[in-house]
């Protein structure tokens, strides 16, 4: 490995590299808005294994969600409740005979806010590797 000088090399990506919606991964800018930071409601690993799981199975039970994600009842639902209130998931609550039922979904804001957070970490992992 050659010695380095110190200096940091800061490399900007051209227009055609960036990620959808101008993103620039290296500086975490976009041209339209300025500074773009990482959706922090997503970005916890809990958080992102809801939306992630829900977003590959469509909807899930609360105790399915649990189970996958190997988490307690309490931590579950204090980071379901941080999504619902954002509107990215949406809870429906039923019975099964006398069996409360709770169900989470996905929305389309959930969505859109899980792909723009995935655009961007692919951004940073492409700018990362280059």
């Amino acid at each position: 490995m050659a010695a380095s000088s110190g200096a940091v090399r800061r490399r900007s990506l051209e227009p055609a590299e960036r990620a959808p919606g101008n993103l620039d991964a290296v500086h975490g800018r976009t041209q339209e808005s300025g500074p773009l930071e990482l959706d922090q409601l997503i970005h916890e690993r809990v958080r992102l294994g809801i939306v992630s799981a829900l977003a590959v199975n469509g909807s899930l039970t609360f105790t399915d969600l649990r189970d996958l994600l190997g988490t307690t009842d309490g931590n579950l639902s204090a980071h379901a409740r941080r999504l619902e209130d954002a509107g990215y998931v949406a809870c429906k609550k039923s019975f099964d005979g006398r069996t409360p039922r709770t169900e989470y979904g996905l929305t389309e804001v959930g969505k859109r806010a899980l792909n723009a957070y995935l655009d961007h970490m692919e951004a940073i992992i492409d700018a990362t590797r280059e």
